[in-house]
Order: C-alpha cells, then structure tokens, then sequence
C-alpha cells in the first residue's frame, strides 16, 4: 500500500500535524493521526459569469458523498471559471492561468487526489493540464449540454445556427424585430453549447484521454445520470490513490492519437488542436497539428452532430457516447493506454443503444456523415509552422483554389470594412486577418471566422477562403484556414501579405502558399516593425512575453516539460506556514 500524500501534514504529535488536523475538522471533514483517509480536491470552476459552468455547483456535493462513502475526505476548492460568452479579449488568455491556479492548489495542499469540475471551452484542458503537472490522480466530470430551444418550430444548435441566423440578419433577409426574437429563445438554460462545439471536443477528448469515467462527456446538464456519475467518480477516485494511478501512468502517445480519433470522428472543434498539443506538453509529449490530422487518416465524421452534421449532442449521448463512438471505430483505437478506470480505452467500447436506431446519430465507417480527416493540416510559405482548416464544415469546391489577398488588420478593421458595401471585393478574393494570434491581442480570440463581405452576403456568397493566426468557434463552419504559425505578431509571414498578392491553398496536398518571391519577401522583412505592446504589468504582459505559438499549444514556455528535467515536481517544505 502506497503512503499517502497528506500523511506529510497529518502523522506527528507536533504542534504542526495538530494545527493541520484541526484545521481540517474546522472545514467540515474527517482526518485522525494514524487513520488512513485520502484526501480529495474537489476543484469547481462554477461562476455567475459563466453560465456554461453552472451545473457544476450542485455536482460538488454528489461527488463529496461518493468520496465519502468511499473512504475519503473531499475538500471542495473554487478555482478560476473561464466563461467563453464574457472573458474579452478571450478566455483563451486565461487557459495557463488557470493550469497554474490547479497545479500550485495541488501542491501547496494535502492533496492525494483530484477531481475537477469543469465544462466551458477553456477550462476543460486549463484544469487538466495543471492536474497533469501535478501528476496526481486525476478525473475529471463535465457539466453537460444546455437543452435546446426552439425557433420557428425547430431546434437550435448553440453557436452554429446563431453564425447562421447572423448572417441573415446581416443580409436583410429578417429584420430587427426578428433578430430580438431569436435572441429571446437563445437563452435556454446552463450548460455548455448542445453542438460538438469546443467544450463537447474537449469532454470527448478527455473522456478517450481516459479522465472520465466511460460516458461522462456527453451527459446532458443538471439530469440524473450526470448526478449518478459525479457520485461514481468521487468513489473512483479513491480507487486512483489506492492504485497510484497518476496522469504519467496514463498518458502515452497512443492516449493522444486515440483522443485525435475521437475528435475527428465526431468533427470536433479546431481549438481542441490546441489544446490536446498543450495537454500533450505538459506529459513530456509532441503531438501538434500535423499528428491530429495523421490520426485522422481513414476516418470519416460518424456522428451527426452539427457544425458538420445536422443533429445535437443529446442525439450523440442517447446513442451511446463515446463508448459507441469508440465501438465503431474498432481497431483504430489503439489498446496500449489506461485509463481513469484502470483499463483501456478500447474496453468501454459498447454498441450504439436502441435510440440510434431512430436518430442515426452514430453512423458506421461505410456510411458517414462525411468523408475524413474533419481537421486537417496545412503548411507553405504562408504558414511555415501549420495552419489548420475543419475540412468536414467548409466546401470542398473551395479546396483547391487561388485568389488575391484583401488584408484587415485587427479585429475593428475587419468588422467596419466588411460591413461596407462599397468594399472591392469578390468571391475569388482570400480574406486575411493578421495580428490574432497568441502574442498579438494577447489570447489569440476568436476572430478567424471572417465575416462574408455584406455585398457579397447580399448577391448570395455563403463561404470563401479566409486566413488567419485567429482562432475561430467550435461551433463554425466555412473554408477558413486557422492558427496560421508563426502568427503575424512575431514576424510570421501573414504579416507581409499585402492587399492583392496571390495565395494559393490545396487542402489535399496540404498546401498553404504566399506567391510572392523570396526576394520581395526579405524585402519586406527589412521593412517590417514589430507591434510594441500596450501591456506593461500584471498577466497579460507575462502572457505575452513567455507564450509559444498554436502549433506548440500556445502555453508558457516555462509549463511544458518537453524535456524529462522538467517534469520535476518539487514539493513544499511542511512546517509553520
């Protein structure tokens, strides 16, 4: 039997072990010299400001009682809540921050365990990233998805038919009054977007990570199997300390091609590109783009969920989940890695349930939603690192094409210039945004969905190649090619393009080229000053200063642990604080 953590503040008949085992009687639990009871962080990221993350509070206490009756002391610890809708510029500035909040709460508590609460876009992998360089057992549980309203006698996906409903309005083709009644119905209860947005991505790519107990990641928010199976991860959890079953046991390179596989069967989202190489970096792993879309090599999109299909998660979750995602895929799971559970991934495979019958929103290999890889992966003298493009939601008549540039500069030249119907524009024309990435807002948001021109809205144009170091919604669509690396910010080459140069993009060839010559581009190079930031103190000036690009993970270069050194946990000296 493994000695526990906490055993370093609680054994002793010092004044020391009694102030700590005072303390904890204080707060509510259950701690005695020479009793064995591990304790667990019950780390909730509920806010007021984030309503995906709502569901979580009345979790807490379910996975209290299930650490309880297994043996344990649950510790209940707010931590930051990144809210996707209110965070400006992005929440994606404070994904590291909140890493960092995790990891120094694990280490500076006695804590044999974890389980983290989370749901919204970023704090999914902020939270398990910091777990992971804590590399103390770990699950993770998931709000759920918000129900879904309806409009006009239909249902409406969170994110994607709001891009859908906007463009109309912007066209002409509602009014005002109409707008406001689709904004009525929008506000349909807590939980996290009903699409295979980026915080249903990253519950998925967790639950193949094996951080979740099988089916978690798709349960729906504030119903009873989501209550049930907080309740089993507070109990499973104990199972972890007793095993020692840590992040660094679990993750393998395999964990992170089966996670790629999952995230491309479903048409995940584009950030969890990010975040799985963030995730990736801080097990001492490399798995960028380029390996994301490898993953997907002969797998198509199997669940119809939208952007890329047309159903919703609670179609995905009562045909099964993951688990029957993972059934169909078969062999291409592969059976090397644990799990949270102490099994692979490969053992909770089940076969799509009874409802899918009617709903068919688990397809097979030989009948998809639409051919793969969903994500994939490009480069060129354009993005020399990568870029990425969701393939699964874009047009494929747009795969291959060659346009001249028409740049915007920040996110307010954008939104004013497109919005000008007198703007010198045609379908043919590639739309580049510069200056997005992680360096330069800081955060890189997501603007990278370029809205269509008006003019061209107007005489029926619905998608065109736009470029940009900006990241876009999980829950977009459209021929955009994002998280251009190096971004513009620090010199990468979108930050030469100028209005009218020839771009050329080949999605199957894995092309993205600037046609300028090397000569004009030196030249340029000479002549081009580099932004000079606004931001002198505090977070976003140490965000700036120490962020690595998107096709790293955009963490801080001093988080990672690419290298076996770094991986180095020190713990604290346990005395008087």
């Amino acid at each position: 039997m493994n000695t526990l953590r906490s055993s370093a503040w609680f054994d002793g008949d010092d004044e020391v072990a009694l102030a700590h085992r005072v303390a904890v009687r204080m707060g509510g639990g259950e701690i005695e010299q020479g009793v064995r009871r591990p304790i667990v962080a019950v780390i909730d990221t509920s806010s007021d400001a984030n309503p995906c993350n709502l569901p979580l509070r009345e979790l807490a206490e379910h996975v209290r009682r299930g650490v309880t009756d297994a043996g344990g002391t649950a510790m209940v610890m707010p931590a930051m809540s990144l809210g996707e809708d209110l965070m400006k510029p992005s929440a994606m500035l404070y994904r590291n921050l909140l890493s960092m909040e995790v990891e120094e709460l694990l280490r500076a508590n006695p804590i044999d365990g974890v389980v983290l609460l989370t749901n919204c876009d970023k704090t999914t992998p902020g939270a398990l990233m910091g777990a992971i360089s804590a590399d103390l057992p770990t699950i993770q549980i998931v709000g759920g998805n918000r129900p879904a309203p309806v409009f006009d006698g239909r249902e409406i996906g969170t994110g994607t038919d709001l891009w859908r409903e906007m463009d109309r309005y912007r066209s002409g083709e509602i009014d005002n009054a109409e707008w406001r009644r689709f904004e009525a119905c929008y506000a349909c209860g807590s939980g996290s977007c009903n699409t295979a947005g980026t915080a249903s991505s990253m519950a998925m790519v967790v639950e193949a990570l094996g951080f979740t107990l099988p089916g978690a990641a798709t349960v729906q928010a504030s119903q009873d199997p989501s209550r049930e199976l907080s309740y089993q991860s507070g109990r499973r959890i104990i199972g972890m300390i007793e095993e020692a079953l840590t992040p660094s046991r679990i993750l393998t390179p395999a964990s992170f091609r089966n996670a790629a596989r999952i995230l491309q069967s479903v048409g995940g989202s584009t950030n969890a590109v990010i975040h799985l190489a963030a995730l990736a970096g801080r097990a001492g792993i490399v798995f960028g783009p380029s390996d994301v879309s490898a993953a997907g090599d002969g797998i198509p999109v199997i669940a119809d969920v939208q952007p890329c299909g047309s159903g919703l998660m609670r179609e995905l979750d009562r045909a099964g989940g993951v688990p029957s995602l993972v059934f169909e895929l078969g062999d291409a799971i592969e059976a090397e890695p644990l799990t949270c559970t102490g099994h692979p991934l490969a053992a909770s495979a089940r076969a799509p349930l009874d409802d899918n019958l009617r709903t068919r929103a688990i397809r097979t290999l030989s009948d998809p939603v639409v051919g793969g890889p969903a994500i994939r992966s490009v480069s060129g003298t354009l993005a020399p690192g990568t870029a990425v493009l969701k393939a699964a939601a874009s047009d494929p008549r747009l795969w291959k094409h060659r346009g001249p540039a028409l740049v915007f500069h920040g996110y307010d030249e954008m939104r004013e210039r497109t919005q000008d119907l007198d703007l010198d524009v045609t379908a043919d024309h590639v739309l580049v945004l510069s200056g997005s990435g992680p360096v330069g807002v800081p955060g890189m948001p997501e603007w990278g969905m370029i809205p269509i021109p008006r003019r061209l809205l107007e005489e029926g144009v619905t998608d065109m190649v736009r470029i940009s170091d900006a990241r876009m919604s999980g829950t977009s669509f459209g021929t955009v090619f994002l998280h251009v690396s190096p971004e513009g910010a620090v010199g990468g080459p979108i930050s030469l393009v100028r209005d009218g140069d020839m771009i050329t993009v080949d999605v199957e060839a894995g092309i993205l080229d600037l046609d300028v010559s090397a000569e004009e581009l030196d030249r340029r190079r000479r002549e081009w000053v580099a932004p000079v930031s606004q931001h002198v103190r505090g977070w976003p000036m140490l965000y700036q200063q120490h962020v690595e690009q998107a096709d790293r993970g955009a963490d801080l270069d001093f988080l990672t642990a690419r290298e076996p050194g770094q991986r180095r946990r020190i713990e604290p000296v346990i005395g008087r604080s």
